[in-house]
């Protein structure tokens, strides 16, 4: 994986930092695995605007990926690895032996003609999903779940990744990615290694229009706003506009918001880093 700079031919292109791809095999995808992706331009059903700045943006269809890995023990070859307009994180194809064909989030170091597989007592490999019971301490993993059979929620996006930290009674100490250290239950399924794409962070768009193909408006600062419109409009000039806060006037910086009744707290052994 690589980051390309381009030479400043356009405006556009003077500051561009575009993704290598070096990863991707096929550019195109699996017609089975395809469903359409309607858009709703932040509106709800009553056609009233509930989420401003969303809107137009290149035409989708959705991959249907595989965050259960629930084909346990059916050994699987990865036929490709493709880019997915809906994820910051590359996917592959895999083709099952029983001749069943799945997307999945791709690790960090897969290549086309490996073999992946899930289940309890398979080899802690790249690209093989356990249960947090099975995996050896230290490893770096990811795409986790917080509840058995539900799929994977935890460490999806590009290059993200968790590591498992110890074990006792039913629970598996996690450090997430945000710095949290957190309890889940060792029946939870998680894959080997780190998410694919880790360059994406390097990626710089060059330009406004690049932010309209991806369905995002432009956004307005709130310190322009009139005082009607937010707790930090209103004033003569350019104004400051007091202290950073929502549009529903909670404090936007260093106040936690978090519920102190939240039933998962308990499975919380450090908060995240500030």
């Amino acid at each position: 994986m690589s980051v390309r700079k381009l030479k400043p031919v356009t405006p556009g292109q003077r500051f561009r930092v575009v993704n290598g791809y070096d990863a991707i095999t096929t550019d195109k995808p699996e017609k089975s695995l395809l469903a359409p992706k309607k858009r709703s331009g932040g509106r709800n059903a009553s056609g009233r605007m509930t989420m401003r700045y969303k809107g137009g943006g290149h035409k989708r269809r959705y991959r249907i990926i595989d965050f259960k890995r629930d084909k346990q023990g059916v050994p699987a070859t990865i036929a490709s690895i493709e880019y997915d307009p809906n994820r910051t994180a590359f996917i592959a194809l895999v083709n099952y032996q029983d001749g069943e064909k799945r997307y999945v989030i791709a690790q960090n170091g897969l290549q086309v003609g490996q073999n992946i597989v899930s289940g309890d007592s398979v080899a802690p490999e790249v690209g093989n999903a356990m249960k947090l019971s099975s995996i050896p301490l230290g490893s770096i993993i990811s795409c986790i779940e917080l509840h058995p059979g539900q799929g994977a929620v935890i460490a999806r996006s590009a290059g993200s990744f968790a590591q498992l930290m110890a074990r006792d009674g039913k629970y598996a100490t996690v450090k997430m990615p945000s710095g949290e250290t957190r309890l889940v239950l060792q029946e939870c399924l998680a894959t080997i290694g780190a998410v694919s794409n880790s360059d994406h962070q390097l990626v710089v768009s060059g330009k406004a229009g690049r932010s309209r193909w991806l369905g995002r408006r432009p956004r307005t600062r709130p310190v322009v706003m009139n005082p009607v419109d937010h707790p930090m409009g209103g004033g003569e000039g350019k104004s400051s506009g007091g202290h950073p806060r929502s549009r529903n006037g909670i404090p936007a910086k260093g106040y936690r918001t978090r519920d102190k009744n939240k039933a998962s707290t308990q499975y919380i052994l450090e908060r995240r880093k500030k």
